[in-house]
């Protein structure tokens, strides 16, 4: 996996599938309606931070969807956490 800093932010692919968070995040109109979910995934990545949100831990959010690997759900979260980091900067 690439370092953070080193992510894309949105590129599309040609089956008209759109990739953010260098690629960690996957929206696609034939999949959930364009909700975005995690790459490999039909989970949307809204559910983890809903779950986080409600005072549940990552550890449940895993084991619930096991679908998602820790690697993927630590990634988003860091990268948001660079996104909001590097607002504040600017």
């Amino acid at each position: 996996m690439l370092p953070a800093r080193h992510y894309l932010v949105a590129m599309t692919v040609k089956d008209g599938t759109h990739m953010a968070a260098g690629g960690l995040v996957a929206s696609n109109p034939g999949i959930l309606g364009g909700t975005p979910v995690f790459q490999g995934t039909r989970m949307p990545v809204k559910t983890l931070f809903d779950y986080l949100a409600d005072g549940l831990s990552l550890d449940y959010f895993l084991e619930s969807f096991p679908s998602v690997t820790r690697e993927q759900a630590a990634a988003v979260l860091r990268y948001g956490w660079q996104r909001i980091e590097g607002e504040l900067a600017a």
